[in-house]
């Protein structure tokens, strides 16, 4: 029997089947690096159905579980193992995106906890991670966890603050542009004749004054009718909001919904002890745990930004990093030609987007194949080499 190595791929927020490219890309393309490095398994790819990223997180992990659990039954059953829970034919790596990388994670968690309690963080964890016992007959068996750009210690702060500084001269003239044309709907003479103690803030529209004001000055019907449609916009929006006030409803209950699911990035004390978790598994049942994470190369901006009185340094990546060694295995994945972090993450698996595409294809490969090489793989030929040996006796 040919063992087989099964990689799973899980996309992330709002992500899909396209995520990881078309059919001949990052993912079949894995698939043939790996077969080469792995020569005496069979390696198989799927990638998880597109799915809803809402609820909480638990949910989510609960679901993936059972869809995968189908699949590695499906296989076992085809390769006539004896005893799969036991001595499985097939182990998995789970590749996850972004967010797609925490539902891997706790995955692995749920799977090898005695009785894992779902919840809206994922798998209930002990307080202290070092008093935690994992159980080693963990079916579907979990060789490793490989994730791209996953923020298991959150997302980095110059996400923002890059983002923020480069729109904020965008966003100040639209706004001083907004104040303006409501000084210009509604008469010149109330913005001059204001105290400027009164003075209200950019972009907020002043009350229309009264008729008499409205009628006298030298706006003519023409100017008024150039500025009508931006104004109009304006009032639109406002009478829109009102009209489909239900519409709005459910679509906050939509965005609640979803912030479940990534609201999980902002408990740190969830996210230590997840990564903490990882770190033990990989070093009690040798299960691995990496994540290759995007960095801006050559085409981003080299000065630093400050956020809250700290200067953030001039690496900008999209996920925080762990500060001492004790994470996981952290490779960083550079983009020269994206701008922004948020470009980096979304174009990892674009060879057009990222120059460093084929770097991060071998690096994954690397990984994978360095988890994989163990007493279980080197089983996999026993069977084949019975096999043959049958075959030239019955012949002699």
């Amino acid at each position: 029997m040919k063992k087989t190595l099964l990689i799973v791929f899980i996309h992330g927020f709002k992500g899909g089947d396209d995520t990881f490219g078309d059919k001949e890309g990052f993912t079949a393309q894995l698939r043939a690096d790996l077969a080469a490095l792995l020569p005496k398994i069979n390696v198989n790819v799927l990638v998880y159905p597109k799915y809803e990223t809402r609820g909480d997180l638990g949910d989510c992990v609960s679901r993936f579980r059972d869809w995968l659990l189908e699949k590695v039954i499906d296989l076992e059953v085809a390769n006539n193992t004896p005893s799969p829970t036991v001595d499985p034919s097939v182990r998995v790596v789970l590749a996850g995106h972004s967010m797609g990388g925490i539902v891997a994670a706790e995955t692995v968690i749920g799977l090898t906890s005695e009785k894992p309690i779902y919840s809206e963080d994922g798998v209930e964890k002990a307080a202290d991670s070092s008093t935690a016992t994992f159980n080693s007959l963990m079916f579907p068996y979990i060789q490793g966890v490989i994730a791209f750009d996953t923020p298991y210690l959150g997302i980095s702060p110059g996400v923002v603050a890059h983002g923020a500084e480069g729109h904020y001269n965008t966003a100040n003239a639209a706004m001083t542009q907004l104040s303006g044309l409501g000084t210009a709907l509604w008469g010149a003479k109330q913005a001059t004749s204001s105290p400027s103690r009164n003075r209200a803030p950019v972009a907020a529209l002043p009350a229309p004054p009264a008729n008499s004001s409205q009628q006298g000055g030298g706006w003519g019907w023409g100017k008024i009718a150039m500025v009508a449609g931006s104004a109009a916009a304006v009032a639109a929006s406002a009478g829109a909001a009102y009209y489909n006030r239900e519409h709005i409803t459910q679509g906050l209950t939509w965005a609640t919904s979803h912030l479940e699911f990534v609201g999980c990035l902002a408990k740190g004390a969830e996210l230590q002890k997840r990564v903490q978790y990882m770190v033990k598994l990989n070093r009690e049942l040798d299960v691995g745990f990496a994540n290759l994470y995007t960095r801006l190369g050559k085409a981003a901006g080299s000065k630093e930004v400050s956020v809250v009185g700290t200067v953030l340094g001039r690496d900008r990546t999209f996920c925080n990093l762990p500060k001492r060694d004790n994470g996981g295995t952290w490779k960083q994945a550079v983009n020269d030609v994206a701008t922004e972090e948020t470009q980096a993450h979304m174009n990892m698996f674009e060879p057009k987007m990222n120059p460093g595409y084929d770097r991060l294809k071998e690096d994954a490969a690397t990984l994978i194949a360095q988890w994989t090489r163990n007493e279980w793989y080197e089983s996999s030929e026993e069977d084949k080499l019975a096999i043959k040996e049958a075959g030239e006796s019955a012949t002699a």
